[in-house]
């Protein structure tokens, strides 16, 4: 009797069991309201899903293109591309782009850039917001360029005896700010529009001419500077038309004593602008003057005789 009752208390809760597996199965496959197709349901007994993340937007493409201010004229060539990455005010930004084409294309992440070119020493730059679609942009420069050249008379000067320096004036000092020197003849220097101040050298002493030039925005200004100087060659002779004095040492002054030019040999030249001079001659111990005159576009021998008035080389001070 005893031994029975426990069999019945064990059977009852194990057929309990195996009864509620199929209604748990039930609960977890409901069907869609309206339909025959069950609706699965994650089981109280699996981990939660991680929610999907929205897809990243593609690279796309970035195309630019500058033009001059006001004419709306394209720039074909000397053009410098940047792309920065806009972190914000106070990060440093990074470049992730360069280019040197016309009108470059560039294949970017999406989000926030600043677009920067050059052309010669002007500039302009854009930020630029770039999205999952492809986009164009257009920068406006105002700028223009100089070309220069020299002149004696209607005789052009040859480039490699000629340089150029370009400054900006600042207040009443027009050589206030130097934008570049050692600028050759023909050579295309883009700059800012505005007003400059050039300075063409002639040679390596005083024949020098200054200019102020406007440079005009889209257009290149072209500009000759006229000097007023000679080439002369100096010589040290014992006669009019003799071989001269190699290993000589001349030096040439204004009349006022300012040393202008130096040089060692048998004949050195020196390129002066028009005046008059003091040339000195030094050999073997003994000094040799002579005063001449430059003119214009007259390039020259000047010779001085080693027997007029020899003059002792002035001793050292103790």
């Amino acid at each position: 009797m005893g031994a029975g009752r426990r069999t019945r208390r064990g059977i009852l809760p194990a057929a309990l069991a195996m009864a509620l597996v199929p209604a748990l199965a039930l609960a977890q496959q409901s069907l869609v309201p309206g339909t025959g197709t069950p609706l699965l349901t994650p089981s109280i007994t699996s981990p939660a899903l991680p929610p999907s993340l929205p897809p990243a937007e593609p690279d796309a493409q970035l195309t630019l293109s500058a033009i001059f201010t006001g004419s709306g004229t394209p720039l074909r060539d000397g053009l410098a591309w940047r792309i920065f990455d806009d972190r914000g005010e106070g990060a440093r930004p990074a470049i992730v782009a360069r280019s040197t084409e016309a009108e470059p294309h560039f294949t970017l992440p999406p989000g926030a850039y600043v677009a920067t070119v050059t052309y010669g020493f002007a500039s302009a730059s854009k930020r630029i917001v770039l999205g999952g679609q492809a986009a164009s942009d257009t920068l406006r420069i105002a700028a223009g360029a100089l070309k220069l050249s020299g002149a004696v008379g209607d005789t052009k000067i040859p480039p490699d005896q000629l340089s150029f320096s370009v400054f900006v004036p600042v207040g009443t000092n027009s050589e206030g700010r130097l934008v570049r020197s050692g600028i050759h003849t023909g050579e295309l220097l883009r700059l800012p529009e505005g007003t400059y101040h050039v300075v063409s050298t002639y040679g390596e002493s005083n024949a020098i001419q200054r200019a102020d030039l406007k440079v005009e925005n889209g257009k290149v200004t072209e500009a000759t500077l006229n000097h007023r100087a000679a080439t002369v060659t100096l010589k040290l002779v014992a006669t009019p038309g003799a071989e001269a004095f190699a290993g000589t040492a001349f030096s040439v002054l204004t009349p006022g004593g300012d040393t202008i030019r130096e040089a060692i040999g048998a004949f050195p030249q020196v390129t002066l602008a028009e005046g008059d001079y003091v040339l000195i001659a030094r050999h073997d111990g003994q000094v040799f003057t002579r005063e001449f005159k430059v003119e214009s576009g007259l390039d020259r021998d000047i010779e001085v005789l080693a027997k007029s008035e020899p003059k002792p080389e002035p001793a050292a001070a103790n």
